[in-house]
């Protein structure tokens, strides 16, 4: 019961704080945002923002895409890490899309999962923000956050995704994951609060 009322306590006061959500990595269709949000593993959105620009002005389809070299793409996407591995997910994933999805971003999760470099995270991140589906995409902020609101024993960002789901409304996921995402990046880092120190984190502490 607790859990419960903590988690109502914080949708309540993430509205507050976050009532607009604006997608933070720069984005014009499904595809290009699948390949953002592929891009964004172990980097900043703010890094994959400014790499993303000279990519998709060389190839913003799928079709395009399969065309370049994977030097090419490798040499644009370089500063945000990992550009070989994420190099060659593209490129394959492009030539997957259009050889067998007519160029189109498939709409479910087991289909998307199935793409080279698409993990559960990167497809629920695509079917929330680009297809309006209920997910909850689990990053570090999140799974930090649920830990110290005492939402999850935070074992993994499995158990994490399970155990916020049970406490939130369905409709409430796809905003919810972004407003959390932006609390922690604001006013409860890893390192600026120990649990007790931000507003939320006092208030969620009092209800024990």
């Amino acid at each position: 019961m607790k859990k419960q009322q903590r988690a109502d306590l914080l949708l309540h006061r993430l509205e507050e704080f976050y009532p607009k959500t604006p997608i933070p990595l720069d984005h014009t269709s499904p595809y290009t945002l699948l390949i953002a949000v592929l891009l964004s593993a172990q980097c900043t959105d703010v890094r994959v923002n400014q790499v993303t620009p000279a990519l998709f002005k060389l190839a913003n389809t799928p079709e395009k895409m399969r065309l370049i070299a994977v030097d090419k793409i490798r040499e644009i996407i370089r500063p945000c890490g990992l550009s070989p591995t994420k190099a060659a997910a593209i490129s394959k994933l492009s030539e997957i899309l259009v050889e067998q999805h007519n160029g189109i971003v498939p709409q479910s999760f087991e289909e998307l999962e199935t793409l080279p470099g698409v993990g559960h995270k990167t497809a629920s991140v695509v079917m929330a923000q680009a297809f309006g589906v209920p997910a909850f995409p689990v990053d570090t902020h999140i799974h930090r956050l649920a830990k110290r609101w005492k939402l999850t024993s935070g074992k993994n960002v499995v158990q994490t995704e399970r155990d916020l789901k049970k406490v939130f409304p369905r409709e409430s996921w796809n905003k919810l994951h972004l407003q959390i995402i932006f609390y922690g990046r604001e006013h409860c880092t890893a390192r600026g609060c120990d649990g007790k120190t931000c507003i939320l984190c006092r208030e969620v502490k009092s209800i024990t």
